[in-house]
């Protein structure tokens, strides 16, 4: 009988890492996960794991949470894009460097690390779709996130180089349930609560976090070294996604769709005005590109599949009114009345502007 693998998982108490420690203990591993002092470990109830406190930053922790472990799951890292550089590049870039760096000190035989569709960039408009031999154009994307998360796999694959046997995978956009800290919920969430006020046309890849852990296992068990994998599920148009979040969780959709011009004027102004903006100039850039991918290399080298693709947007609608019952939306809730008004006049001026042209 085989020896039980000894595991680590970075980032543990967040969507992916929660599911993808789920799924390691339920393939029978013996799971040591990483947590920093006073994390939410609340993902992870009921789970058997063992739990060290370390923070990826600190070499010295991350040098004792890999003492006698045979591979890791590196998971953790920054994804909100309300963050500013500095800390995208420290949690994603640094945190890299220094877990994969350890890893490589210990001798590991196996690393998978979590990169994100974003690396890889967007596709290059309605209609397209991009895979992994697409290069990063970080010119064309203007996302301190995006350029994080490329960075970060620059790291990882230096390192790879060196002799650490790195594994890349590359979610596209995660939903399902147990997202404690707001990360790729958040539209949904605020969908739920009516707080998009507008949107622009745009593309987004949707994939369930129970489908992206599992897609962490088979990169663990049959990708090849060196290589990365997209682990994306359906392609909406930003239309679709709003009437699908719609009819499914009868809250109505935003009512006003603007030019990208117009959307990135008023998120500026919204930006220089006291508290908190309700749409960030970089909310609105990632919004109006198209994040399209294919994942047919996946599915050949790793027999990964995903189950319908209406699961991730039902589990997190499901998710969410259980967790904040009194802040988001029930079945029949409408936008403001002026919201709804400004959508019918943008609509009526788009049409006679399309009759005139």
């Amino acid at each position: 009988m085989a020896p039980v693998a000894k595991t680590l998982v970075t980032g543990a108490s967040g969507l992916v890492g929660s599911h993808v420690a789920r799924a390691l203990v339920e393939r029978g591993d013996d799971v040591r996960v990483t947590a920093r002092r006073h994390a939410a470990l609340d993902a992870l109830g009921g789970l058997d794991v063992e739990i060290v406190e370390a923070d990826v930053l600190q070499r010295g922790e991350m040098r004792r949470a890999l003492r006698g472990v045979d591979r890791l799951f590196h998971v953790a890292g920054a994804t909100t894009l309300r963050a500013g550089p500095r800390a995208l590049y420290e949690a994603n870039v640094t945190g890299t460097r220094i877990a994969l760096e350890e890893a490589l000190r210990a001798g590991l035989g196996r690393v998978v690390h979590t990169s994100a569709a974003a690396a890889i960039g967007p596709a290059r408009g309605p209609g397209a779709t991009a895979d992994e031999d697409q290069a990063f154009n970080g010119a064309r994307v203007g996302l301190s996130y995006a350029h994080a998360k490329a960075e970060a796999e620059r790291e990882a694959l230096r390192i790879s180089a060196q002799g650490l046997p790195v594994v890349i995978v590359n979610p596209a956009h995660v939903l399902g349930p147990g997202d404690l800290f707001r990360s790729s919920t958040e539209l949904v969430r605020r969908f739920l609560r009516r707080e998009i006020p507008f949107y622009v046309d745009g593309g987004l890849c949707v994939v369930g976090a129970a489908d992206v852990a599992r897609g962490h296992l088979l990169a663990d068990e049959h990708g090849r070294v060196g290589e990365r994998y997209i682990l994306g599920g359906r392609n909406f148009t930003n239309d679709r996604l709003f009437a699908d979040l719609g009819r499914l969780s009868g809250v109505e959709p935003p009512a006003i769709k603007l030019p990208l011009t117009a959307a990135l004027a008023l998120a500026r102004a919204a930006e220089a005005l006291p508290g908190t903006a309700v749409m960030t100039v970089q909310e609105i850039r990632a919004l109006g590109l198209w994040w399209s991918y294919r994942s047919a290399k996946a599915r050949r080298e790793l027999g990964w599949s995903t189950g319908h693709h209406e699961q991730p947007l039902i589990e997190t609608i499901e998710w969410l009114r259980i967790r904040e019952p009194a802040q988001v939306g029930r079945p029949g809730t409408r936008q403001p009345l002026a919201l709804r008004a400004a959508g019918f006049g943008a609509r009526r001026a788009t049409g006679v502007l399309r009759l005139l042209g």
